[in-house]
């Protein structure tokens, strides 16, 4: 990402900057019962500009990238404790830079961290696998097939890790086509390029271009997705492939429904929900529903308000359905002080505006939240802004501060997660969850099961005989939690 491109760099051009001496939590309280608190700012040493949205691992830390700074200056990978304790995992460009730049990461069962980032062999991406340790492993570097062409894509985006514990993702460029791919890859970093985006020619490409952002595998096995530009209206696509490579196209944007949309998710309905960062009644972004036949309906526009105003917020980035069936979101501008928001929506598009940004001296508090939310096993939401904090310079990628990391606690009660979402009888699952210590029982749908506890915040249990599929539940010394979605037993 260049700095001079980034939307903050944009937006914050003319800001007075204003530093502050100590590197404090700050807390502003925004709607009642609803609390917010800044939990880190980032120096240039720790890291900067973090962009991706965080991970709640299995060690019960949040984990997260930032896309600049490190010993290196070029981006880290980190975490941060429940009490607000932050380490520097890694820094990118350790050698010649083969593993440079930011990504989102995905945690497989072995407790390993894996993502993507740019640098590499050909300076084109690489995907990367990392211990919580901080031991780095270049899986693969794109760009090794085709020369100046990139057959098997450049740049590419996050990954999502399938039910057949392979990996999968998109490049932005690249392939057949020259305008990006679907790729699959071992945990071993066997890549198989399965699908090469404008199949059909320009300038049309119906099927769309320049994919971005992370895939979601849904109920069934086939992959939701979208492309940033292209479809019939040039404004973007969601897009079905199945394991095997066959692509639809489910809907073509068209501006007026929206433009350039985000990270998909799927509901507990089965429908698929996402943004657009633009587009809309007045091209201030969307959030809309899409249901597995193609079938969109926008939500919410907006900026509803009008410009300059924008107190919903404008230009939203991902989603997250929390426990209490609403979404959450950010919009990386707009709101009271047209530095960003926290948004809730409810699932038939009443939205409420729960947090404005740079609501304290210096954006203290942080600005620009271009990545979405992760919902903790505690129930407060996590993330991240891109600039604002204490540590401002007065040049270079911290102009306008190095970021934040924030929680939002918003009234909602304490759950587990397993971390894999389906398994036979007899396999063995991860359960994520806080202060796990103490546990009395684990039960599938009812069905006792046997487990250890491995930490406060980790459980491992076996599928038991007889389970079916439905909720996962904790009963630990302060009562009974229950997972925050159905695991499938399969046959």
């Amino acid at each position: 990402m260049s700095r001079l491109l980034s939307t903050s760099g944009l937006l914050n051009a003319g800001r007075t900057a204003c530093a502050v001496s100590a590197l404090c939590a700050t807390i502003a309280i925004a709607l009642p019962a609803q609390t917010f608190n800044t939990l880190e700012s980032f120096d240039s040493a720790q890291g900067a500009l973090p962009a991706a949205t965080l991970l709640q691992a299995a060690d019960g830390k949040l984990y997260g990238t930032t896309a600049w700074g490190g010993s290196a200056g070029y981006g880290t990978v980190f975490n941060i404790s429940p009490s607000g304790t932050l380490t520097t995992v890694y820094s990118f460009c350790a050698a010649s830079c083969p593993d440079a730049s930011y990504t989102a990461l995905v945690q497989a069962p072995d407790g390993s961290f894996y993502g993507t980032a740019g640098g590499g062999a050909k300076n084109q991406g690489t995907v990367f696998k990392i211990t919580a340790a901080g031991s780095l492993s270049t899986l693969y570097s794109f760009c090794s097939r085709g020369g100046f062409a990139c057959l098997d894509g450049s740049g590419p985006s996050g990954l999502t890790r399938a039910d057949n514990g392979d990996f999968y993702g998109t490049t932005a460029v690249g392939g057949a086509h020259g305008l990006g791919t679907i790729f699959k890859i071992t945990p071993d970093g066997v890549l198989t390029t399965i699908y090469s985006f404008c199949a059909q020619g320009e300038p049309v490409c119906a099927d769309g271009r320049n994919p971005d952002g992370g895939l979601v595998q849904a109920a069934g096995g086939d992959f939701y997705g979208k492309t940033g530009l292209g479809g019939s209206n040039g404004d973007g696509t969601i897009f079905r492939f199945t394991p095997g490579g066959t692509l639809t196209t489910l809907h073509a944007f068209n501006g007026k429904d929206g433009a350039g949309p985000n990270v998909l998710l799927q509901a507990a309905d089965g429908s698929l929900f996402g943004t657009t960062s633009s587009g809309g009644e007045t091209d201030g972004g969307t959030v809309f529903k899409i249901a597995p036949n193609g079938v969109l309906t926008t939500l919410h526009s907006f900026c509803a308000a009008g410009a300059p105003n924008c107190p919903d917020g404008r230009n939203p980035t991902g989603l997250v359905q929390a426990t209490d069936g609403n979404f959450y979101g950010t919009a990386s501008v707009g709101g009271s002080n047209d530095y960003g928001t926290i948004f809730k929506i409810t699932p038939a598009g009443s939205l409420t505006t729960i947090y404005s940004f740079c609501s304290q001296s210096g954006c203290a508090d942080g600005d620009n939240p271009i990545a979405g939310l992760v919902q903790d096993t505690d129930g407060d939401f996590y993330g991240t802004t891109e600039d604002g904090g204490t540590y401002v310079t007065d040049a270079g990628y911290c102009q306008f501060g190095c970021g934040t990391i924030f929680r939002l606690s918003a009234g909602l009660n304490p759950f587990v997660e397993t971390q894999t979402t389906s398994g036979s009888v007899g396999s063995a699952v991860k359960v994520l969850g806080t202060d796990l210590t103490g546990a009395t029982s684990v039960s599938f749908n009812g069905t006792t099961a046997e487990f250890t506890v491995v930490s406060p915040s980790l459980i491992t249990a076996a599928v038991p005989d007889g389970a079916t599929t439905g909720i996962v539940q904790v009963v630990t010394p302060s009562g009974t939690l229950s997972s925050n979605a159905p695991f499938l037993v399969l046959p």
